[in-house]
């Protein structure tokens, strides 16, 4: 046996449990990082599917027979879409702060919703736009009074969302919502869930009040998409840890002899 041969087993033994921590460390670290690549991919790909879908021509909205589909409405998430039929009475209001509008109000505001009966029977919460915060009653009163008769509408579907622990409560006695939980709001205006669809309809810009309010198609059409980043701090974690295991090697080969 050579005199280096003592020498480098027991750097291998100083090195196992280093080895094996770093190696397992690593190994996770860049999973996470391909899992945010592959996360990205689809972030994109859903982003253009929306982008094509919000222009295409309006199709007939989801009925009943398609509502315990998830994943079917999680794919018609900002779909145009159509119905027929009137509105039933009672009105909800969304707290938002518009920023970028399509038309010449934004700010701090409401949006309005209302019941909609479909001809099918089932009913949907109608978004009929954007109303400013600072209204005077008798505005209020007018933008509540809904179209009569038989009317077809197009916008864009959004799937009802539901309140977390940071979202403010609800002002039941003011009809104002921060975020947008249709189920809670049909059931405070008196609509029942039965016959409810798990979604709303944002409404074209087309369906703007006469005087400008509600106004009409200032549905925000994005995503959060940090995926990039997400996977660059998981490979330079990688990276890192790999650099870290490489100096200590170094460091205890270079070290004397005792």
């Amino acid at each position: 046996m050579t005199k280096s041969q003592p020498r480098q087993q027991g750097l291998l033994r100083q090195l196992l449990f280093p080895t094996i921590a770093a190696g397992t460390g690593l190994v996770i670290l860049l999973n996470l990082g391909m899992w945010q690549v592959h996360r990205l991919a689809w972030k994109e790909a859903l982003i253009a599917h929306v982008a094509a879908d919000v222009t295409k021509p309006a199709v007939a909205a989801p009925g009943p027979d398609q509502w315990d589909n998830a994943a079917g409405l999680d794919d018609a998430d900002y779909r145009h879409v159509e119905v027929t039929g009137h509105y039933i009475g009672g009105s909800a209001y969304y707290y938002t702060s518009l920023a970028d509008a399509k038309g010449r109000l934004d700010g701090p505001g409401y949006l309005l919703y209302s019941p909609f009966e479909t001809r099918e029977g089932w009913r949907v919460m109608i978004n009929r736009g954007f109303v400013p915060q600072g209204l005077a009653a008798a505005d209020i009163e007018r933008l509540e009074t809904v179209p009569e008769g038989d009317v077809t509408l197009t916008g864009l579907l959004r799937k009802s969302e539901k309140p977390n622990w940071t979202t403010p409560a609800v002002d039941k006695s003011k009809r104002i919502w921060f975020a947008r939980d249709t189920d809670d709001m049909a059931d405070v205006i008196g609509i029942g869930p039965g016959d409810l669809a798990p979604y709303s309809i944002d409404l074209d810009a087309q369906f703007t009040g006469e005087d400008g309010l509600p106004q009409a198609g200032e549905t925000i059409v994005q995503f959060k998409n940090d995926h990039l980043g997400y996977a660059l701090t998981w490979f330079g974690l990688a990276a890192t840890l790999a650099g870290v295991y490489l100096a200590y090697a170094v460091s205890l080969w270079r070290k004397p002899q005792d």
